[in-house]
């Protein structure tokens, strides 16, 4: 059965299991999500992009279960948990009786200019909500889980995979979104920091400070509604899931210098340190985890010049924020001599 015609059907307000306000679709690369007033349902596009494998049914109910279980320990109210997606009769129908044809997670919807990105660019950020997220995500890193498996992917040899791959995959956007000057200083400055701080790492894997993080901590995933609702984590992937505290709280730094708030990025970064008790090594090797976020950011964003389905337009504002994110994490490299 094709996906389209489940995306089709959930368009009709009879196919959900409440009562629906209105019906509006947002779709993203790897999901489709149905806002109906009161609740999100988001489903799962069945594709594989190598480091993502939804592409049979078994594997999208299995990963819509870890969505829940995963976000549940930083908003547990806001996912409801998942249901099946029936056809029975020639009609689909959210938690319906028939077979179940696909997976649903079922979420409390929240409004989009509640998003913290929006509430960015309005102003309507302060001090007090970075306070906030510092508080929050103290203890959630706090509380996060490790073992000897999840350690092994703050070592030299998983950190470096992730950086070699970073490259492999920007090389065919040299001269497009990142100068070649500019690629070959940050592997120069990356791979030269790896050699030569190999004890810091290992610091931080016996501080148990690698762990299992959010992964992908940036203001648009987080809401600033009643509460504070940080959301969307990755649950795809461990490898990039399993990481350094370090490494989960530099996206949301370096987000917040991207969109020129650098002054909330430093308050956060002050009253996390406060917060965790973390010490000189977690400020040792914040900019290195900065430049990989900012460098990740670029790669991603440089991705859409491929989409056939974007715009020339939409390609050429793609163009000017890669550069720009490359550009931040050649700054944040160096800061690493």
């Amino acid at each position: 059965m094709l996906q389209s015609e489940i995306v089709n059907a959930l368009r009709n307000p009879e196919a959900y299991d409440e009562k629906v306000d209105y019906i509006r679709v947002l779709q993203t690369h790897i999901s489709y999500i149905f806002l109906t007033g009161r609740y999100a349902y988001k489903i799962k596009k069945p594709v594989n992009f190598g480091f993502l494998d939804f592409t049979t049914l078994d594997k999208r109910r299995f990963y819509c279960e870890e969505e829940v279980r995963l976000n549940r320990r930083l908003c547990g109210d806001m996912y409801i948990g998942v249901l099946p997606i029936t056809y029975s009769s020639g009609k689909f129908r959210i938690g319906g009786s028939g077979k179940p044809v696909e997976y649903t997670v079922k979420m409390r919807e929240l409004p989009q200019e509640a998003l913290m990105s929006e509430r960015l660019k309005r102003g309507e950020i302060d001090v007090k909500v970075m306070d906030d997220i510092a508080r929050i995500l103290s203890d959630f890193h706090r509380r996060a889980d490790t073992n000897r498996e999840i350690r092994e992917y703050g070592s030299i040899r998983i950190v470096k995979f992730n950086w070699d791959e970073n490259f492999d995959q920007t090389r065919e956007f040299i001269g497009k979104t990142v100068e070649r000057g500019e690629y070959l200083f940050i592997k120069r400055v990356i791979n030269e920091f790896l050699e030569g701080h190999r004890s810091l790492f290992e610091l931080r894997q016996k501080s148990d400070r690698i762990r299992e993080c959010h992964g992908d901590l940036h203001s648009g995933n987080i809401f600033i509604a009643d509460k504070i609702y940080i959301y969307d984590a990755i649950e795809f992937n461990e490898r990039f899931r399993y990481c350094d505290v370090a490494s989960d709280m530099a996206f949301l730094l370096m987000d917040l210098e991207f969109l020129n708030r650098r002054d909330l990025s430093a308050r956060l970064l002050d009253r996390y340190v406060d917060y965790s008790g973390e010490g000189g090594d977690f400020l040792e090797i914040l900019p290195f985890y900065k430049c990989y976020r900012a460098y990740v950011r670029g790669k991603v964003t440089s991705f859409k010049l491929n989409d056939p389905y974007i715009s020339d337009e939409d390609k050429e504002r793609a163009v000017e924020t890669a550069e720009r994110y490359f550009q931040m994490s050649r700054e944040y490299a160096e800061q690493l001599f």
